[in-house]
């Protein structure tokens, strides 16, 4: 338990832990508003601003209260508690006075300001500022700065807060950002002037208290209060980060983070941030049938009776492989349709994986996201978190810089923001990791809370059974087995994958996987593929095979349809995702379908009757009734399943014994902004994927 110490908030006593800062005890004890711009909770306290004055009686001046602690206060000369006044005349008087300061160089920008509306300084100001300033002299003008595609920046603005500064060096690991300069000549610059490399940098746009850091791709759009606001789910990897959507109309103009402390706290990366425009691009609007080798539009009865014409084959014949971006309600209708149809080719793991035909703690992430904050040794395993999941990647950062905290690598080497230990490149390097007694293999082994991190990339094919089978091996020992603890995590890249696998969208009984599949298509031994928004593989490879492809953009699959069923966008319908630690999620709609789309259940409902299978569901909810009576797991939502008891997650049941691979395992992720027909389409990614190379010389002397 906390020490407890005795203070007085505003006349009344309370018990306040002492660890407190004199901001959180008042706050939370004496339900008063501290006003605020350079502290943030999750960053460490700078102290510079002055905003957060509050009166100390009996002290000389006013307190910063970020950066005093309770512990810090004494009593008074008579025992008496000390008293902190949080609304005196004094502490009106010196918050005021700030404010005059702060107002001093800033420009009147607000009616051409992006930041109008939601700026902390603009509010503040009306409510602790004065109407008048006694600054007669001339502004200063600072010169603005580069910081690439993302981040726009109006530098005359800037108050020097430094919450950017602080993020960039401490959440996102790359000191890209610092202030210079002392006094009136203080500014805020990138080194070099060069693009931000962090794919969490656009976390900086909120953390700006004023308008000196705002979106570029967002610039001038609009303003906040003209904008319909729905919380939703990103679907930009298998983190099932927490978002609003901001659309005006029919169109995406913003992504914001929503905060949730088990899964991204109030970060998101800039993949899930800036991908809006992508929406809009590229787009398949209307049915499409190829005829005499080149697609034309069609009606809709047309293009279902044809597809319904080839789904009426050999069932041996006839596949299906769900792709990664998919809801679960859609790929639970595509499944009972193929069931009824009596196809056991199907798949949702497009990218040649065999894991998650087991228990379901063989392929989640078992400690949960929040659980890396329990861990003091991490392993990764063919994973690069900081390209697959820079949510998690951050936590496990975070984690590593409170101390006490070892990892270690068996992969491609890659900067992942924190020291490691190179264990190993290749699958085979864990035999030698498994029997080493010293260096991090004996921190893992000893560790309370171990955990090992396998990526997608180590996971494909009979090779990563093998892998799994290893790992197995090296969890047996005391340590790894505890009924409240479960070490091994699986990182998903894809935000269709666990819903996939927790519904049994895997091959039935002699049916054929998603490699199965493509190496049948190739041969010519199979008649029809139905691509459920899958385009993250070869897709020539369907060439001698009829495709059915049902998605929103005109990607891979759609380049080698026979028959296009226009779909709709995770920001058009609304469906259920589950992340990758099994936590299950409700993505809603904040736009309506683009042209003649539909929903994509709606889509596969119609077909049903155009097969004579009816599905026996008429509307979502009842879809997700069947759904949830078949598979219980999708009725919980936000909750995330965690370490279960040893006896019923046997490790030594993990994929199975053969030889591992000499290759050198790496992540599936070779370029971050480029991983799905959502991204692909999008022309701020496609300028951000063009500056991973590294800034042109004209770039970088903007």
């Amino acid at each position: 338990m906390s020490d407890l110490r005795t203070i007085k908030i505003d006349g009344v006593e309370h018990d306040v832990p002492a660890e407190y800062t004199l901001m959180q005890a008042c706050e939370e004890f004496g339900n008063a508003e501290i006003p605020r711009f350079c502290y943030h909770e999750r960053l460490s306290v700078a102290g510079n601003c002055r905003m957060c004055l509050v009166e100390w009686e009996g002290a000389p001046k006013p307190q910063a209260s970020c950066a005093l602690q309770v512990k810090d206060l004494r009593p008074n000369r008579d025992g008496s508690p000390a008293h902190i006044k949080t609304n005196s005349p004094l502490v009106k008087k010196a918050r005021e006075g700030v404010m005059e300061f702060l107002l001093i160089n800033h420009p009147l920008d607000c009616p051409i300001c992006d930041q109008g509306g939601e700026c902390d300084l603009q509010d503040q100001a009306m409510a602790y500022g004065r109407d008048f300033s006694r600054f007669e002299e001339n502004k200063r003008a600072v010169d603005d700065k580069h910081m690439g595609p993302l981040v726009n920046t109006i530098m005359t603005r800037c108050i020097q807060c430094t919450r950017c500064v602080r993020f960039i060096t401490e959440v996102a690991g790359v000191q890209e950002i610092g202030l210079v300069n002392r006094g009136e000549d203080a500014e805020i610059t990138t080194y070099l002037e060069q693009s931000l490399t962090s794919e969490l940098s656009g976390n900086v746009i909120d953390l700006c208290p004023v308008g000196a850091l705002t979106s570029k791709p967002y610039a001038f759009n609009a303003r906040p209060w003209e904008l319909d606001k729905v919380e939703s789910v990103d679907v930009m990897d298998a983190v099932g980060s927490n978002i609003r959507v901001d659309s005006r109309r029919d169109a995406v103009l913003r992504i914001l983070p929503v905060v949730n402390d088990d899964v991204n706290e109030e970060w998101i990366s800039d993949k899930t941030r800036f991908v809006w425009d992508g929406l809009t691009r590229q787009r398949l609007d209307r049915p499409f049938v190829r005829e005499n080798g080149k697609l034309r539009q069609a009606g809709w009865d047309e293009a279902l009776a044809l597809a319904a014409e080839k789904l009426k084959g050999d069932p041996g014949r006839i596949a299906a492989i769900a792709g990664d971006l998919c809801d679960a309600e859609s790929m639970f209708a595509l499944k009972e349709l193929m069931g009824s149809l009596g196809v056991q080719n199907i798949d949702c793991r497009q990218d040649g994986s065999l894991v998650g035909t087991g228990s379901r703690e063989s392929y989640l992430f078992n400690t949960t996201i929040a659980g890396i904050d329990r861990a003091d040794a991490i392993l990764l395993v063919g994973a690069n978190p900081r390209l697959e999941a820079p949510i998690i990647n951050a936590r496990i950062r975070k984690r590593w810089l409170e101390g006490g905290l070892d990892v270690g690598m068996i992969g491609e080497v890659a900067d992942l923001t924190y020291d490691y230990d190179h264990a190993g490149e290749t699958a085979a390097d864990l035999v030698n990791f498994s029997r080493a007694s010293t260096g991090f293999a004996a921190a893992l082994k000893d560790a309370e809370n171990p955990m090992i991190v396998v990526g997608q990339g180590a996971l494909v094919g009979e090779e990563g059974l093998a892998l799994l089978s290893a790992l197995g091996n090296l969890m047996s020992g005391p340590n790894f087995a505890r009924e409240d603890w479960n070490p091994f995590n699986v990182l998903h890249t894809a935000a269709a994958r666990v819903g996939g696998l927790d519904m049994g969208f895997v091959p039935g009984e002699g049916g054929k996987s998603a490699s199965g599949i493509l190496d049948a298509a190739e041969r010519g031994d199979m008649d029809t593929v139905y691509l459920l928004g899958a385009d993250e593989f070869d897709a020539s490879r369907l060439k001698n095979s009829f495709v059915i492809y049902q998605g929103h953009h005109g990607d891979a699959g759609a380049h080698v349809a026979d028959i296009i069923l226009p779909g709709c966008a995770y920001t058009e319908k609304d469906g259920l995702y589950v992340n990758t630690e099994g936590r299950v999620q409700m993505g809603m709609r904040a736009v309506p379908p683009k042209g003649m789309a539909k929903e994509d259940w709606a889509i596969i409902r119609a077909l049903s009757a155009a097969v004579d299978r009816v599905l026996p569901f008429d509307t979502q909810s009842e879809l997700r009734d069947q759904l949830v009576e078949k598979h219980p797991t999708f009725g919980a939502l936000g909750y995330a399943p965690g370490a279960v008891a040893s006896t019923a997650f046997d490790v030594s049941t993990l994929g199975k014994d053969g030889a591992l691979s000499s290759e050198t395992l790496r992540s599936p992720v070779a370029d971050f902004y480029m991983t799905n027909p959502i991204a692909r389409a999008s022309n701020v990614m496609a300028e951000c994927s063009a500056l991973l190379d590294g800034p042109t010389l004209a770039e970088a002397a903007e």
